[in-house]
């Protein structure tokens, strides 16, 4: 695997950890992750009126795909406020593998390898480690990151069966980001009663901002994906979690113990066990 491979890998690591501590930041998180959502919509526009639409069989999947990503908003921005970056997201980034790895093995009777055994595990101290003791995370932001990492496993799952039906990545991934950008803005709107955005506010371009930033991150993996192997792209990707810890640190205040940085390494060591495919 060349330099620049895992060079893009780690930018996208520290990247993806940025634009959730940028999120992190906000004084109303539910309003600028939908915002930034507004930067997905622009540039899904001219993506699905320059290709053919999706296979026909598609659409249920687009449609579910969405309302998940929406769900996910929603439910990362609950996590962090209640929680600390350096706490909420290597619990979300970590459950990921663990439950679609858990899943396969109860509901289709996959067989886990020793790597994978040895990442359950791992992931599953790391957790223990960031819930347990002095400087915990609460219980409701435990629960609410959670449930975010079971709605990314989710959404990734329908989202690769789905682009195969879809008979096109671009076209699926466009009509996703559309009815997301839709869709969370009326999510925010029942929730809050109405979504006022002034586009001469700095907090709204910085809202803007961060959504083309939380896009960059995603280009970035996809060109890592492009030039070299996924298995070691994406175990190198999990380091976005030591990253987040001290972006948590030296960005937002946040507590950085040996204990909590030890806990977020397990995690992001679990996570590569599981996650890499020689």
């Amino acid at each position: 695997m060349s330099t620049t491979v895992i060079a893009l890998a780690l930018f996208a690591a520290v990247l993806h950890a940025g634009w959730n501590a940028f999120l992190r930041t906000g004084a109303d998180r539910l309003w600028t992750v939908t915002v930034m959502s507004f930067s997905s919509t622009l540039i899904a526009i001219p993506m699905a009126l320059f290709h053919a639409l999706p296979e026909a069989g598609a659409w249920p999947y687009v449609a579910l795909s969405a309302c998940l990503q929406v769900g996910y908003s929603v439910f990362l921005v609950s996590a962090y406020r209640y929680g600390e970056l350096g706490q909420v997201y290597p619990i979300v980034r970590g459950s990921v593998p663990l439950l679609v790895t858990l899943g396969g093995f109860l509901l289709a009777g996959q067989q886990l390898t020793m790597p994978e055994i040895v990442g359950v595990a791992l992931v599953a101290c790391g957790i223990m480690g960031l819930s347990l003791g002095r400087g915990r995370a609460s219980s409701t932001s435990i629960l609410y990151a959670l449930a975010t990492g079971a709605i990314i496993a989710a959404y990734a799952t329908v989202d690769a069966i789905g682009v195969r039906v879809a008979g096109g990545s671009v076209t699926y991934t466009a009509w996703v980001l559309l009815i997301y950008g839709a869709f969370l803005p009326a999510t925010f709107i029942v929730l809050r009663g109405r979504l006022v955005v002034d586009p001469r506010a700095p907090e709204t371009r910085k809202a803007l901002a961060g959504g083309l930033f939380a896009l960059l991150a995603y280009a970035v993996v996809v060109a890592a994906f492009a030039l070299g192997p996924a298995g070691p792209i994406t175990a190198i990707r999990e380091t976005s979690v030591v990253f987040a810890a001290f972006i948590g640190r030296f960005f937002l205040g946040e507590q950085l113990t040996p204990r909590r940085v030890g806990a977020c390494a397990v995690v992001a060591l679990g996570a590569i066990c599981l996650g890499y495919q020689p």
